[in-house]
This record gives C-alpha cells, sequence and structure tokens, in this order.
C-alpha cells in the first residue's frame, strides 16, 4: 500500500505544490522562499523518514505568515490523505529531543480531532529573518489539517535557533513513531470506536 500524497493549494497569498511520501528514505526537495522554514523542513523531513518535496511562491514582499502559515495546512492535508483510514498505525507518537542546551518534548495521537497545545518560548523575535511566533503558527496549521492532538514544550533552552530545530526534530520523531505501521495491529484500526 503506498502511502502518499500530492496536493496543489492556490489562494490570493500563496500557491504551494506539495509531495509527500510517509514511507520515504527522508529526501527533502523543499523551496518555500524562506531559507529558515525550508532548514526546518528538511530537519522534519530527514528525522520522520518521509520524503517530501514543497515549492511555495507566497507573499512574501509582505512577510513570512502566509506562507508559513498555508505549507503547515497543505502538509497537515498531505499527511492526512497519505494515512487514508489508518488501518495498522500506532497512532501514538513521542519524542524527547536534545539540541546542545534546549530540549523540547513533542508528544502526538492521530486521533481525528485536531488539536495543538505549545508551550515554547523564544528568547527573541527573530531567527534570522524568520518571526519565531510562526513556528507556532506553523504546527497549529499542521495539526488542524492533519486531524491530529499535538502537544510541544519546551523543557530548556535560551538559543532561540536551538529551541526552533529542537521542535522540528522532535515532532519529525514523534510523527514517524505514530504513523509507523505495527505489525501488531494488523488490519485493525486502533481505536476502540473502530474509526480514527
Amino acid at each position: 500500500m503506498t502511502r502518499s500524497a500530492d496536493i496543489h493549494r492556490v489562494t490570493s497569498e500563496t500557491d504551494i505544490a506539495l509531495t509527500l511520501d510517509l514511507d520515504g528514505t527522508g529526501l527533502a526537495e523543499i523551496a518555500t522562499g524562506i531559507g529558515f522554514l525550508d532548514h526546518m523542513l528538511t530537519a522534519l523531513t530527514r528525522h520522520a523518514l518521509f520524503d517530501l518535496k514543497v515549492i511555495a511562491r507566497g507573499d512574501l514582499h509582505i512577510d513570512f505568515h502566509h506562507t508559513t502559515e498555508d505549507v503547515g495546512i497543505v502538509l497537515g492535508q498531505a499527511i492526512l490523505k497519505a494515512l487514508g483510514d489508518k488501518r495498522g498505525i500506532a497512532r501514538f507518537g513521542h519524542a524527547v529531543i536534545p539540541m546542545d542546551e534546549a530540549l523540547v518534548e513533542t508528544a502526538i495521537d492521530i486521533s481525528g480531532r485536531a488539536h495543538t497545545s505549545w508551550s515554547v518560548a523564544f528568547a527573541r523575535p527573530k531567527v534570522g529573518e524568520m518571526d519565531t511566533e510562526l513556528f507556532e503558527e506553523f504546527f497549529r496549521a499542521l495539526a488542524a489539517n492533519a486531524l491530529i492532538t499535538l502537544h510541544i514544550r519546551q523543557l530548556a533552552g535560551a538559543n532561540a535557533h536551538h529551541v526552533a530545530e529542537a521542535c522540528f526534530k522532535s515532532a519529525a520523531r514523534a510523527l514517524r513513531m505514530a504513523v509507523a505501521i505495527d505489525p501488531r495491529v494488523g488490519t485493525a484500526i486502533p481505536s476502540t470506536k473502530g474509526a480514527l
């Protein structure tokens, strides 16, 4: 079974084409026009062991908000589509990732219910040219469109680059665990309700 998705979303603010394979090898081809977001999405792809291609054109002359949020939306839609009816998946994922002095914990439930809990504080408003408040926007958009419960919690860290990178890498590892096929589950849907 191929667990992949192609999404093309066009609005007056962005034009995003995304291809996702949940059972990839970590290959990333990312071009959003935002250097730091490209760096974070490449890290996410590598540590989730997805194959991900993202080509985004957005209104970067205004700011980075629309592009960042819309990439989160489209990635969430692709995850949801690629998972299908979610038969055989592990469903839950958890990771605690250190990045030098930073430590971030992520927990995920592929529940069919969108929820984000974000407990991360940045010591400065920007990393490079990117507003640090946009990381929360990205993850909220991803969770809302993938219909997952997502908790990201900073346990330590002062360097904004390290904190952001730990967020993306811990989310990647938790996603990798949650979407993995569990041979003990077989073809069952991992819910007492029989649906996710």
